[in-house]
């Protein structure tokens, strides 16, 4: 490990009476007084200002975050178009009035009601038996397999 002869400040030969970590042992004893509290307070200045500026940069550098896109099926109860804060409460309550009605109605069974397995071939050999929505669809961990059970074996019967 290298080890100076000379101080570094005012070019007196050391003496070794002991090493100086903090000051990389490179001072003599007067110019270690003489510079001890402005070794530190110059480096933690330095090291807080490179902390800000890269911290700035960075923030300067980062992308705009996406729009954000909410998605409704297309069946959905809601109004396509933009709620109004004028409105009275009396229209309010009106239209949670009529959507209590279409939830009082009887629901028929239709297509969308169909619920389907996946049925592709796992490790054991056995047809997946997780839920999809369409016939022929396969779960999330078998996209792009085939099944292995016949299409009419695919509907679970309800």
């Amino acid at each position: 490990m290298y080890r100076p002869n000379f101080c570094g400040e005012c070019g007196a030969r050391l003496a070794r009476k002991g090493w100086r970590v903090w000051l990389h042992g490179s001072v003599c004893d007067t110019c270690a007084c003489r510079l001890g509290k402005s070794i530190w307070t110059k480096s933690l200045i330095v090291g807080v200002m490179i902390a800000f500026v890269a911290f700035a940069f960075g923030r300067y550098l980062r992308p705009a975050p996406p729009p954000l896109i909410i998605q409704r099926v297309a069946n959905s109860p809601l109004s396509d178009l933009p709620e109004n804060p004028n409105d009275s409460a009396s229209a309010t309550t009106q239209k949670h009035i009529d959507l209590s009605r279409q939830d009082a109605a009887p629901a028929t069974v239709s297509t969308d009601d169909a619920v389907y397995i996946c049925g592709a071939g796992t490790k054991k050999g056995t047809p997946c038996h997780r839920r999809v929505h369409f016939a022929g669809e396969r779960c999330f961990q078998h996209k792009g397999m085939p099944a292995i059970l016949p299409l009419d074996k695919l509907v679970i019967k309800q």
